[in-house]
């Protein structure tokens, strides 16, 4: 699905959440905005730094530096740890592959006993932990997450709730996907609704008690239904 003129600002402290049926493009906007996919046109601000549409294509460790970036396939190299992919921001970038920060992450979110198998020797919960600890290594000033939540149980989401607020705190702008409207009720201050790659609705987040848009009043309705 493709974007069609839409306008995004993350804001250092504020949380945003992304939100729409399968196929409305919420995952198009994170690799756009990450630029692991080049737009077509348009452009893209951080801090005063512009890239615009296929000009140019950003390497990992500048990714890595400037926007944490998790999607829902993770992507974990097989042949590397746990430990080892956490560690492959640091090692990109400053050229070492273990600080103290690092540890601390592994502590609080509970990854002692496996982060040094590999991929294939853990469970989905375990590897999307692994991704968003790799995400926050570098301690990015940007956040874009994507559906980090659907593989952990309910004590590892409010794990990560907990370090959303305290990224928050810390002036970390995020952005965030997720299919599960009370976590982004307690997690986020504003919201995006998108269908068909476009903004059909946005606004504080307490706007979803009172949606003014049919169509998200109805996409709360089928969410509430689901759960």
């Amino acid at each position: 699905m493709g974007l069609d003129d839409v306008s995004v600002t993350i804001k250092p402290g504020e949380l945003t959440v992304v939100l729409g049926p399968s196929g409305s493009g919420k995952t198009t906007l994170l690799r756009a905005i990450s630029m692991l996919d080049l737009s077509d046109a348009g452009t893209i601000d951080i801090d005063g730094d512009i890239y615009q549409g296929t000009k140019r294509l950003v390497t990992s460790p500048e990714i890595y530096s400037r926007m944490g970036v998790v999607f829902q396939n993770l992507a974990l190299w097989p042949h590397l740890t746990l430990r080892e992919n956490i560690a492959l921001p640091l090692r990109l970038k400053k050229g070492i592959t273990d600080d103290p920060y690092m540890a601390q992450l592994i502590e609080t979110f509970g990854m002692k006993d496996f982060v040094d198998r590999y991929p294939r020797q853990v469970s989905g919960g375990e590897k999307q932990r692994a991704a968003i600890v790799r995400a926050l290594t570098l301690r990015p000033p940007y956040l874009l997450l994507d559906e980090i939540t659907s593989a952990l149980d309910v004590e590892q989401v409010v794990v990560v709730l907990h370090e959303l607020e305290r990224l928050k705190r810390e002036g970390v702008g995020i952005l965030l996907i997720t299919h599960l409207i009370g976590f982004a009720r307690r997690a986020a201050d504003r919201f995006i609704f998108l269908i068909k790659g476009r903004i059909v609705e946005e606004g504080p987040t307490d706007q979803l008690e009172k949606p003014q848009s049919p169509r998200l009043q109805e996409f709360l309705r089928h969410l509430e239904r689901a759960t």
